[in-house]
């Protein structure tokens, strides 16, 4: 399935749309207007800011459901675990109507819970096409996503790139960056070798 690619606006983050599930909702409504009868579910890879800042409006313009990690759904009340305040904003005040976790499908997608970068990142896999939606826990640089955030951790971070790695990833999909359509392995293994490099 073909994965629909939403730029970043700002200092908001990608969004993306794969078959009736939007990815992400930092981009503004207008944004994901052209497509709102194909939506009917929202996953957020994880509770920041930039990845939740229209949520509200974009689902309720959907009529959509809200799915986020267990371990990251405090951020949407949270204004401290969402990184809201350093925006100038707060936190959308709603609760998740799915609440994730490791193991889960939605939409055609494999849930991997991939903390790190908060405790509940999450990235979105499909095997059948090869596509992963990373969140910041990889980009296709070859980088990883920061952890010195509230809830970060280096090394849940580590593990959580050992994790992706085995992957035969063609098409990467991250939070931030331009997406790859192949060759997304060899951007997650550079990122875990420099990783192990010890870089950050």
């Amino acid at each position: 399935m073909k994965v629909r690619w939403i730029p970043e606006q700002g200092a908001l983050a990608n969004s993306y749309i794969f078959g009736t599930v939007l990815v992400d909702a930092g981009v503004f409504p207008m944004a994901i207007q052209p497509y709102k009868d194909e939506i009917d579910t929202i996953v957020l890879t994880h509770c920041h800011f930039d990845h939740i800042a229209h949520v509200k409006e974009i689902a309720h313009m959907c009529k959509a459901k809200i799915a986020i990690h267990r371990d990251d759904a405090g951020g949407l009340i949270d204004d401290g675990k969402s990184l809201s305040m350093q925006f100038g904003a707060r936190s959308p005040g709603i609760v998740p109507d799915i609440v994730l976790s490791d193991g889960d499908t939605i939409g055609g997608l494999l849930v991997i819970h991939t903390p790190g970068h908060t405790p509940g990142s999450i990235s979105l896999w499909s095997e059948q096409d090869k596509v992963l939606i990373s969140g910041d826990t990889v980009f296709t640089d070859g980088a990883f996503g920061r952890y010195d955030f509230p809830g970060g951790s280096r090394q849940a971070l580590a593990k959580s790139l050992d994790r992706l790695a085995p992957l035969n990833v063609e098409g990467l999909y991250p939070g931030h960056g331009e997406p790859v359509d192949c060759g997304g392995k060899r951007h997650i293994a550079a990122a875990q070798q420099l990783m192990k490099g010890g870089y950050g």
